[in-house]
């Protein structure tokens, strides 16, 4: 008989359970995307939506608030929830995304929207496969890029305090910190995922969490790209 390399077998099931928690990632980000889509689009064409929405600063920040905290509880607290409330809370937060982003519809032309889109995916695609395929160790971009997202975001605020709307400068360093998450992200999942040993419930959370993540940096990049290429009504 012929002895097999215990170690082979291990690395070779290991990898066969990363890539099906891998194809679970794409998959919730993808389910994630489309949803918030047709959610922003179907309330853009209704001008009762609308009306309700954004004819309010109390409904409008209501929901943004709502937002937060599903992300939150998404990304701290996943591991006390069971899966089923993961998935209910995550498709929740992609809908309550697409009502507040429908304001994208009525700003810029609907071909600028769907340029973007395409030029958004194309590159997105690219980043997740150079992390999730690199040999390079992306781990040390982590801090830098969390420190600059902090330093874009607190500008931002107050920007928007100030009444000043986002420059085309801070478009620009948007773009770079959510093209270095991508890549980072992407790499940091797929490294996760070559440590888990079995597809169970706990790790299918850590791929929901890691759908997350991506679609979090796809949103963010996209909107970068838009008031940067988009083409305003």
């Amino acid at each position: 008989m012929y002895d097999v390399d215990e170690s082979i077998v291990i690395d070779e099931s290991r990898k066969s359970v990363a890539s099906e928690l891998m194809r679970d990632v794409y998959l919730w980000m993808t389910v994630g995307i489309a949803l918030t889509g047709v959610v922003a689009w179907l309330v853009a064409g209704s001008p009762a939506l609308l009306s309700v929405i954004f004819g309010s600063k109390l409904m409008f920040y209501g929901i943004f608030a709502v937002e937060l905290i599903l992300v939150i509880i998404l990304s701290a607290a996943l591991d006390n929830l069971s899966f089923l409330a993961a998935e209910i809370m995550y498709t929740v937060y992609c809908a309550l995304n697409g009502l507040t982003l429908s304001v994208i519809f009525m700003a810029y032309e609907l071909s600028s929207v769907g340029q973007v889109f395409f030029v958004t995916a194309g590159a997105f695609a690219l980043l997740a496969l150079y992390g999730t395929f690199t040999k390079r160790d992306l781990s040390g971009w982590g801090t830098f890029l969390l420190m600059a997202l902090g330093g874009m975001i607190i500008a931002s605020l107050v920007g928007l305090l100030l009444g000043r709307p986002e420059s085309i400068l801070m478009s620009i360093i948007g773009v770079v910190i959510f093209a270095g998450l991508t890549a980072y992200d992407a790499n940091t999942i797929r490294t996760m995922m070559l440590n888990q040993d079995s597809v169970n419930e706990g790790n299918m959370k850590l791929a929901l969490r890691g759908a997350l993540a991506l679609y979090l940096d796809f949103i963010n990049l996209f909107l970068r790209l838009l008031s940067l290429m988009g083409n305003k009504k």
